[in-house]
């Protein structure tokens, strides 16, 4: 039980590799509120867990939003040990609009950016305030492989994730010289075979051929698993990462070991 007697804060907990977090920390004895704005789906995973595992409603884009769910962690357990900021969006969701650094629209470029930076500026801010009599917490910041690399495809989310990435030290740095116990990192994960995939591998005869296709440039040659970055959460969000702080963990399946990409139409 890893976790025993800490509280925990998930955004975008109703899904994908948010709720495989969220399952693992309840595991490992943690109390956990789970937060999204897919209310059907995020309260039938924390019927799911049970017992210390409750949901609530947070568009992470909203600080009046962040401050009620903070303030109801806070009033259920009394304190915040851990965040996780893993909301977030492509801006691809509702069809192909442009998202390429010469066609993407100013008001799409600022919708991804939105959800994906300004929910993790706030997420860190009201984290902080709720960690701060504690003296000591860890955020644990999801950002992605695209936060490390460009994508001219989805420029504004390759953005929005290389900017949590630049935040996260920013945040580490900052509650250090506060003199606080409180860390914060981030994860970035690449190929996770979450729901957001689902619309390019389909489910027929062809999908595997499609997955082939999508993990052929990565050396492990598959798609990670939500619950492997779960995991992951898991040890930054214990005692057993006390000393790490400011820091970036790779989950790609060895992407950015060493492989070359040449540019593709």
């Amino acid at each position: 039980m890893r976790l025993s007697g800490k509280a925990a804060l998930v955004t975008g907990a109703a899904r994908g590799i948010g709720a495989a977090a969220a399952r693992a920390m309840a595991a490992e004895g943690a109390r956990v509120l789970l937060t999204d704005v897919r209310d059907p789906e995020g309260s039938a995973v924390a019927r799911e867990i049970g017992g210390g595992a409750a949901y609530r409603r947070l568009d992470v884009r909203d600080e009046a939003d962040w401050a009620a769910a903070v303030d109801d962690a806070l009033a259920r357990w009394g304190g915040l040990d851990v965040l996780v900021n893993n909301a977030g969006v492509t801006g691809l969701e509702e069809g192909a609009a442009a998202h390429d650094p010469e066609h993407a629209s100013l008001d799409d470029w600022r919708a991804v950016h939105r959800t994906n930076l300004d929910g993790v500026f706030l997420g860190c801010k009201h984290g902080i305030r709720a960690m701060r009599p504690r003296g000591a917490g860890s955020i644990v910041n999801v950002s992605s492989r695209s936060g490390i690399v460009g994508v001219a495809a989805a420029a504004a989310y390759a953005s929005s994730k290389a900017a949590v990435r630049n935040h996260t030290k920013s945040v580490a740095l900052y509650c250090a010289q506060q003199g606080l116990r409180i860390r914060c990192n981030s994860i970035h994960p690449a190929a996770i075979l979450t729901p957001m995939w689902e619309p390019m591998l389909g489910d027929g005869p062809e999908r595997q051929a499609r997955m082939d296709a999508l993990t052929r440039d990565t050396p492990l040659r598959r798609f990670g698993t939500a619950e492997e970055v779960a995991a992951a959460v898991v040890y930054l969000a214990s005692d057993e990462s006390a000393y790490t702080t400011g820091s970036e963990l790779h989950l790609d399946g060895g992407i950015l070991a060493g492989s070359a990409a040449s540019p593709e139409r």
